[in-house]
């Protein structure tokens, strides 16, 4: 008996593991070998590879790829239409599946809409990538990064809120009144 719902129309290959709570929408294709944790939501039209991992409570919107080498931790949030790639130089007549590369999206974070993640950089916890924004490189704990190629604009807490740090290296979440410190390019929660 599952314990998830997918949709008539969502296709969920052989020896996936599916978590408790779970939605898979319209469309949608699940392939051999994943793992989806408890309370995922994986929206209409999305493509989860072979071997993907996705932790409990990850929320794919529409139309999203996510390719064999990825593994979203917990809580993370993946953006309408935002994409991953796994082979840094793709060629339609070479075979490269023992060049993928594993690309990990820390507890939190969040990507937005039409953004591209080039394999092999890590997304830190609850880092903030903007919408459209091409991840070339390494993503920091709590960063908020945007653009082509994207680069750091600033510092998010864990509600995804600016942070703004004082001259002592000290910042506050708004919403939260969570405390954060900035020391060495580091944020961490105090």
């Amino acid at each position: 008996m599952k314990n998830y719902f997918a949709h008539e129309t969502a296709v969920i290959d052989k020896n996936c593991s599916i978590g408790e709570g779970t939605k898979i929408w319209h469309f949608s294709h699940v392939m051999s070998n994943c793992v989806i944790g408890k309370q995922c939501n994986i929206g209409q039209n999305v493509v989860v590879s072979p071997q993907v991992t996705l932790g409990k409570n990850v929320k794919v919107q529409n139309n999203v790829s996510i390719y064999t080498g990825v593994i979203c931790e917990d809580d993370v949030f993946l953006g309408p239409s935002m994409v991953f790639t796994n082979v840094m130089n793709p060629r339609s007549a070479i075979k490269r599946q023992d060049e993928y590369k594993q690309t990990v999206v820390k507890k939190g974070a969040s990507i937005g809409a039409n953004a591209t993640i080039v394999c092999g950089n890590d997304i830190g916890e609850y880092a903030f990538v903007g919408a459209g924004a091409v991840v070339t490189k390494e993503v920091l704990p709590f960063a908020l990064v945007v653009g082509n190629p994207s680069k750091q604009i600033g510092w998010v807490s864990e509600y995804g809120h600016r942070l703004n740090f004082d001259e002592n290296g000290f910042a506050t979440c708004k919403e939260s009144k969570q405390k954060y410190q900035l020391k060495n390019n580091t944020v961490k929660k105090i």
